[in-house]
């Protein structure tokens, strides 16, 4: 019934050109369905990582991985784990950032993660606080 509407329409082939022809969709009905979704992992063995890329894949989930367990484990397969999920995100056109040493955040394409430090606004700092 579709293709025969397509051919028609590439022939030229005279039919009825009434409104029931088309089909109306409503994007941001889709659109404002979908929520963002903060999810935390944590990476103890190699094969996690495969739950993670299919969270990621779905495109609406920010990641938030702790490394550490395997980080003490095996750092060749944290390696490995770390250099996947990167070219993951990277093909979704996400943002990847480590967070101190045992954190990964992973974002992605409408989020962007802030590198700069120096553009931030520093907070007034308190009284007798040894970092001053």
């Amino acid at each position: 019934m579709v293709f025969d509407k397509i051919k028609k329409a590439f022939t030229g082939a005279k039919g009825e050109g009434s409104a029931e022809d088309y089909l109306e969709i409503d994007l941001e009905k889709e659109q404002q369905e979908s929520k963002v979704l903060v999810k935390l992992f944590v990476l103890k063995k190699y094969d996690d990582v495969n739950g993670i890329l299919n969270v990621l894949r779905e495109g609406y989930t920010i990641a938030i991985i702790d490394i550490k367990p395997l980080k003490q484990k095996d750092p060749i397969e944290l390696k490995r784990a770390v250099s996947k999920v990167k070219k993951t995100a990277e093909a979704l056109e996400g943002n990847i950032a480590g967070f101190g040493d045992n954190l990964l955040i992973v974002t992605p394409a409408f989020a962007q993660i802030q590198r700069d430090v120096s553009n931030m606004v520093p907070d007034q700092p308190a009284k007798g606080n040894k970092f001053e």
